[in-house]
């Protein structure tokens, strides 16, 4: 979510806490607008909270908190907490991608106070788990016919929230990957709806932003979560629209390769095959329709050959038997790509 709050958290500090070290605080700011009070104060929720102007449930309410964001703790109360609420720190993306995860209105920080309920630090006891769980609840609400209208966008922070908090968990990792992820597949089902979709260079649709996916690799190399990344990664080279000629599939088969190549171990290894088996099956029938018999034999004999390839190292996959029929369509001369009615 693109915000202002970071900006504008040292001086709204500086107003509740006096000037006393505040200078050196703001003059000492992290790259990720985390000085050392803000990361002792720092806290999320795992459910709406209601900001109120004073600590009575009767008092006027200023805004509410959504799961995964942040706010900033300054004095407890009973059973109330004193925040500044709405300071997540901005995602780190270019200003021209759109559309983008999150809320466009820029929120200024608001202080009040909330309920000291539902409220994770990073020194809670079992915190990694309450958030990761969370997390994923809202993950599986996300992926229902009638999601709530926020459940994957608190999925995204909630996992954000484990590895940054808890970059030492045994969950950082997969949460970390999961964060980026969850947000890679909004983008991704946002960007689906424009019309640059349909064109078939990558180049000419807005690109998905890959920071939190290099960062999952950066921060976990030869992990099974980095060659997630790099699987999610492809999207972003892919063509839009085919329009029946066999550039992009030549091209797409060539990434898919190269990707199972790399990672050969990787959850996503035999769907990687799969899915240059299928586009060389593809090819079969466009160098056809092109009259280049020699072509169209080498992408079938590709196509068989990555099938016996998926079989033998993947073979207890779905994948392996879908390219097994992909290869036995190709030998029997039935058309992958267009209508296989003779």
């Amino acid at each position: 979510m693109r915000s202002s709050a970071a900006a504008l958290l040292p001086g709204l500090l500086l107003i509740a806490l006096g000037a006393g070290g505040t200078t050196t605080m703001a003059q000492n700011k992290t790259k990720d607008n985390i000085s050392g009070y803000d990361r002792a104060a720092r806290t999320t929720l795992v459910h709406p909270a209601i900001v109120y102007v004073s600590p009575d449930d009767n008092a006027q309410h200023i805004a509410e908190v959504l799961p995964g964001h942040e706010v900033v703790v300054i004095e407890r109360n009973g059973s109330w907490v004193r925040v500044f609420a709405n300071t997540d720190t901005p995602d780190e993306q270019a200003d021209d991608v759109k559309p983008e995860f999150g809320a466009d209105e820029i929120v200024t920080p608001a202080s009040g106070w909330i309920h000291d309920k539902g409220i994770v630090t990073p020194a809670t006891a079992n915190g990694d788990a309450i958030l990761y769980g969370t997390a994923a609840n809202f993950e599986v609400q996300a992926e229902q016919p009638h999601a709530p209208k926020d459940a994957a966008g608190e999925a995204h922070l909630l996992y954000r929230r484990v590895a940054d908090y808890f970059p030492n968990s045994p969950l950082a990792a997969e949460a970390m990957f999961r964060s980026a992820d969850v947000r890679w597949q909004i983008d991704k089902a946002d960007i689906s709806t424009l019309p640059s979709a349909h064109e078939q260079e990558a180049y000419l649709r807005p690109q998905l932003y890959e920071g939190d996916m290099q960062k999952v690799m950066k921060l976990y190399p030869n992990s099974k979560f980095a060659a997630l990344a790099a699987y999610d990664l492809i999207d972003n080279k892919l063509c839009g629209d085919w329009q029946g000629l066999p550039k992009c599939p030549e091209m797409e088969a060539g990434l898919y390769q190269k990707y199972a190549d790399r990672y050969p171990d990787s959850p996503k290894a035999a769907e990687a095959l799969y899915n240059a088996t299928y586009r060389e099956g593809v090819l079969v029938e466009m160098y056809v329709v092109q009259e280049d018999k020699k072509r169209s034999q080498q992408a079938a004999a590709n196509a068989v050959s990555l099938a016996n390839e998926l079989k033998q190292k993947y073979p207890q996959t779905d994948f392996a038997a879908r390219a097994a029929s992909i290869a036995y369509r190709v030998q029997q001369q039935i058309p992958v790509y267009g209508n296989d009615r003779d």
